[in-house]
C-alpha cells in the first residue's frame, strides 16, 4: 500500500471516528434534555455565592435537612418515602447536592466534602435555617460531617444512614476517575460514558438495594435516566475520586463532635463496609449505633419510618442538651 493510500485511510478513519463521536455527543444532550423535560424540577431554587441550588421543602417545624448520596438526587427521599414521613413534624429541605439534579456545579473546583459543606452552610444562611438536623445518606453522610465538624454552630444534631467513614481501597474510585479527569472526561462523558452508564446500571442497582431487590418505585422514578446525563456523571465521578481524600481530612476529628450524633447502617451492605459505622461509633462515645438486619446499603427503602424514628431521636437528644447549655449558662451566669 502506497504512503499515500495510508494517510487516505487513516484520514478517512479520523473522519468517521470524528462524525461518530460528534453524533454521540448530539444525541446524549438531546437525550439529556429529552429526560429533563420528563422529570422536571420538584422543587424550588436559590441562589447562592453565585451557584444555583435545587431543593424540594416540605412540612412545618423544627428544621431537618436531607442530603442524598451518590447516582440520586434529593427525590431519592420522596421516594423512599422518608420526606413525606419526616414532614409531618418537621420543615423539611432535600437538596439537590452540586452537580446532581438540578443543581449547579461550576468548573475549577474539585468539590470534596469540605467544599460541598461550605455552600450548604451558605444555604441554610439564605434560608433562614438554623440549626438542623442534618440526615446524610452514603456519600451525603460525608458532607453532613464536614459541615459538622467545620460549622459547628449550624448543625443541631446528625443522622448517619450507610455512610463512607475511613479510607479504603475501593475498585468503584478506579471506575470512576477517567471521567473525572479534565478534557477526557468531557469527551468520555458526552460519548460512551452514558452509554456504559446505562448498561452497567442494573448491575450497580443491584448491588447497592440487595439482599432485597430494587424497588418498582425507584425504577419508575427520575433516579435511573438523571443519573447518566453528562453534567450529572461528572459530578458522579467527581464525588468517586474525591471519596478516600475526603474520608481521609476527616477520619481524626470525628472526636470533635459534641453533638448528638445517630449512625445507621444496614448488615447486608455491599457498598461500604460494615466496620465502618462500627469504628465510628467507638471513636464518638456519646453517639448512638443503630444497626439493621438484613438490610443493604439503601436502608432508608427498607426501614423509612425507623430513619424517620432516628431524626425524632436525635431531635429529642438536642433539646435537651440546649437546654442543658441554657441551665448551665444562667447557673454561671447568676454565681458570677
Amino acid at each position: 500500500m502506497s504512503r499515500v493510500s495510508k494517510l487516505s485511510r487513516t484520514s478517512a478513519i479520523l473522519v468517521a471516528a470524528g462524525a461518530a463521536s460528534a453524533a454521540m455527543t448530539t444525541y446524549n444532550i438531546y437525550r439529556a434534555r429529552k429526560v429533563e423535560r420528563e422529570y422536571p424540577p420538584a422543587g424550588r431554587f436559590i441562589t447562592v455565592n453565585g451557584i444555583r441550588l435545587h431543593y424540594i421543602e416540605r412540612g412545618e417545624g423544627p428544621p431537618v435537612v436531607l442530603l442524598h448520596g451518590n447516582m440520586v438526587t434529593a427525590e431519592d427521599f420522596d421516594t423512599s418515602g422518608v420526606l413525606d414521613l419526616v414532614a409531618t413534624q418537621h420543615r423539611v429541605i432535600a437538596f439537590d447536592r452540586p452537580g446532581f439534579g438540578y443543581s449547579d456545579r461550576p468548573h475549577g473546583s474539585p468539590w470534596g466534602a469540605g467544599a460541598q459543606a461550605d455552600l450548604l452552610r451558605d444555604a441554610l444562611v439564605v434560608l433562614g435555617i438554623k440549626r438542623p438536623i442534618v440526615l446524610g445518606h452514603s456519600w451525603g453522610a460525608a458532607v453532613a460531617l464536614a459541615l459538622a465538624l467545620n460549622h459547628p454552630d449550624a448543625v443541631g444534631a446528625l443522622v448517619l444512614l450507610s455512610g463512607y467513614y475511613y479510607p479504603s481501597l475501593r475498585a468503584d474510585v478506579l471506575l470512576s476517575s477517567p471521567a473525572a479527569i479534565p478534557i477526557l472526561g468531557d469527551l468520555l462523558r458526552y460519548s460512551i460514558s452514558p452509554l456504559l452508564g446505562k448498561l452497567l446500571q442494573p448491575l450497580l442497582l443491584k448491588g447497592m438495594f440487595a439482599p432485597l431487590p430494587v424497588p418498582a418505585n425507584f425504577m419508575k422514578g427520575s433516579a435511573p435516566n438523571m443519573s447518566v446525563r453528562p453534567g450529572q456523571i461528572r459530578a458522579e465521578s467527581q464525588d468517586g475520586v474525591a471519596m478516600i481524600p475526603s474520608a481521609i481530612a476527616l477520619r481524626h476529628r470525628y472526636q470533635e463532635l459534641t453533638l448528638p450524633v445517630v449512625i445507621m447502617a444496614g448488615t447486608k451492605d455491599r457498598v461500604v463496609d460494615s466496620n465502618q459505622p462500627r469504628r465510628l461509633y467507638a471513636q464518638i462515645p456519646h453517639s448512638i449505633l443503630r444497626l439493621i438486619p438484613d438490610v443493604g446499603h439503601m436502608l432508608h427503602y427498607a426501614v423509612p419510618g425507623e430513619v424517620a424514628k432516628a431524626i425524632k431521636e436525635a431531635g429529642g437528644l438536642a433539646t435537651k442538651l440546649h437546654n442543658i447549655r441554657q441551665a448551665t449558662a444562667s447557673y454561671t451566669a447568676s454565681a458570677a
